[in-house]
């Protein structure tokens, strides 16, 4: 296990377990936990022995509370903080890693977290799950892609209700938008959160890389270019 000082990780037959660790205050995410996320993801990418990784919470309250506003409003100017944020470009970084993300999910998880949730692949969430955007009502607008993966997700219509009023989602509405693919009791989560990791690892990595990269980049493209690229990219695993 390596030592950070926002997330714990740890490996282990072939899967990577990033825990965000900051309990006391539902994991908010700060600049630290940032810098610590990076590291994990860059040692993600450059390990061949991580198949998969684990995204989860720790604590009782929930997976992740949002932005540490207290520190984050601290930025000198917006100049400044959109420089920081590419310096360390943590989300380019996490969609560009062609392995398996499964967050598990519980409690509160909001703005930053509903965002860190969608930058993984399959989302299973607890029974107690509590998802929200509240970015709107406090000035600001999401500034780690979830105005641009929720929509991805759950339609535009659904992504734009929750991104504009702030309303919250419990399990089984998340579940019914799409926004997680199981809800189960919550001494089940970190169990069936593995299995489902399992289940997909039981595929090559070649194959899982070209179902992200098909899923992932054929989002963006017209689809007659996606069904091209889907065509290429079986070609390439004969």
């Amino acid at each position: 296990m390596s030592a950070f000082a926002t997330i714990r990780y740890a490996k282990h037959d072939g899967i990577a377990t990033i825990t965000l660790d900051r309990p006391e205050v539902i994991n908010a995410f700060n600049v630290q936990m940032r810098d610590d996320i990076y590291e994990a993801l860059t040692a993600v990418r450059d390990d061949p022995d991580v198949r998969g990784v684990l995204v989860r919470g720790e604590g009782e309250r929930g997976f992740c509370a949002g932005a540490d506003l207290t520190e984050f409003s601290t930025a000198p100017s917006q100049a400044v903080a959109r420089r920081v944020r590419w310096e360390r470009d943590v989300w380019g970084l996490w969609l560009s890693i062609p392995k398996p993300f499964v967050a598990a999910l519980h409690g509160y998880c909001l703005g930053s977290g509903v965002e860190i949730a969608c930058m993984c692949d399959l989302r299973v969430a607890a029974d107690d799950v509590v998802f929200g955007m509240p970015e709107v009502g406090l000035g600001l607008i999401p500034a780690a892609g979830g105005t641009q993966l929720l929509p991805r997700i759950l339609g535009p219509g659904c992504a734009m209700e929750l991104l504009l009023s702030g309303r919250r989602l419990g399990a089984e509405d998340a579940v019914s938008h799409g926004l997680v693919s199981r809800v189960v009791p919550r001494v089940e989560l970190q169990a069936t959160a593995q299995a489902m990791l399992r289940s997909a690892l039981q595929a090559p990595d070649a194959v899982l890389a070209a179902v992200k990269r098909a899923v992932g980049d054929g989002a963006d493209l017209p689809l007659a270019q996606a069904l091209d690229l889907e065509r290429r990219l079986a070609a390439s695993l004969v």
